[in-house]
């Protein structure tokens, strides 16, 4: 397979560093990898695979000769500087939410919606989801392409890893200060992280929902490309270090019996079914998601109060399938069948 040079732009990032540690492990036909971030962190030097590199400074970039840019800078940064290597042809598979919702540029999940991938040509740039929406449409495509869903209501359970670094480091500053007697200092979330569960990500919206839920509805039926689709979400953070969790309780378009959701999502690429009715017979976060690729499936069963309703528990490590892998997945197609 043909190389081709790469940009790894927010390379000192949590999801940066996934970006870096996945496209080793995949053995990604990369000839030349750029690891790229801020002016203040130009010089530091990150992990790929066996070696250290340099960072480099984006602002001094030219992404001429490189053909992929792997972005998650946030998206204030990824609005100016993504358009400017998409100009200088660098495709960009942007992590961030600033071009989602716009409708030239493609909204992707490859085990979804891979063809998507051929409109790259539109802007140059293909944009990758919202961590929370990635594992769930992974479970509901088989579901949907089979009998079709009118409604998901869906409650998230998401690790502090998704606020990034500095996150992380208040959940554990706080947990081992309270199990030491000391008072709780909240930096990063409004209210204390550690022992507790926050009903809030992201800013609040005029409807009361928050922009993290609000991400999940405009999301999940422009890559499942159905805006008939009604999606009622409730996200909230928990004191997790990595790995997301979702109950989702579908109501369906027509009946789908237990066996036969169970066997649509094991056949499914990307999922696996961890679904025994026993004591630890289900997927979590800590035991299956961290660490690994795949999309876990299980508590499935009929909804006692819904003729056409479906239950089920889905987990992913948000970090790599909600975002570093799901970005590379992309860029593997790209390399594959277009570039």
């Amino acid at each position: 397979m043909k190389k081709h040079n790469v940009a790894v732009v927010g390379a000192t990032g949590a999801v940066g560093e996934q970006l870096l540690s996945i496209l080793a492990q995949r053995e990604f036909p990369a000839d030349q990898v750029h690891a790229l971030a801020s002016t203040r962190s130009a010089g530091k030097k990150v992990r790929f695979g066996s070696q250290e590199i340099e960072v480099g400074d984006l602002a001094e970039f030219d992404f001429s000769d490189t053909q992929i840019g792997l972005f998650s800078p946030g998206a204030s940064i990824s609005k100016e500087y993504a358009p400017k290597a998409a100009a200088q042809g660098c495709v960009v598979v942007d992590n961030t939410s600033q071009f989602r919702y716009v409708d030239s540029i493609p909204l992707v999940v490859p085990e979804v919606n891979a063809g998507q991938i051929a409109h790259y040509t539109n802007n140059g740039i293909i944009a990758n989801p919202n961590c929370s929406t990635i594992q769930m449409v992974v479970a509901l495509k088989p579901i949907h392409d089979a009998v079709g869903i009118e409604r998901v209501n869906v409650a998230t359970y998401q690790a502090v890893s998704g606020t990034g670094k500095e996150a992380i480091k208040e959940l554990d500053q706080q947990t081992r200060g309270i199990m030491e007697g000391a008072p709780v200092d909240c930096q990063v979330y409004p209210k204390q992280i550690a022992f507790n569960a926050l009903p809030h990500i992201d800013a609040f919206m005029d409807n009361g929902y928050t922009k993290e839920e609000m991400k999940m509805v405009w999301e999940t039926r422009k890559i499942l490309g159905d805006d008939s689709i009604q999606v009622n979400p409730t996200t909230v953070r928990i004191p997790v270090v990595n790995g997301h969790s979702e109950a989702v309780h579908l109501e369906l378009k027509a009946p789908l019996s237990v066996e036969q959701a169970k066997q649509l999502l094991a056949e499914a690429p990307g999922i696996q079914v961890v679904d025994d009715r026993k004591d630890g017979g289900y997927p979590t976060a800590a035991t299956e998601g961290d660490g690994t690729d795949a999309v876990y499936v299980g508590r499935i069963r009929e909804d006692i109060s819904h003729p056409r309703g479906l239950n089920m528990w889905v987990v992913s490590d948000n970090l790599r399938k909600g975002a570093a892998l799901n970005s590379i997945q992309i860029a593997e197609i790209l390399v594959r069948e277009y570039i």
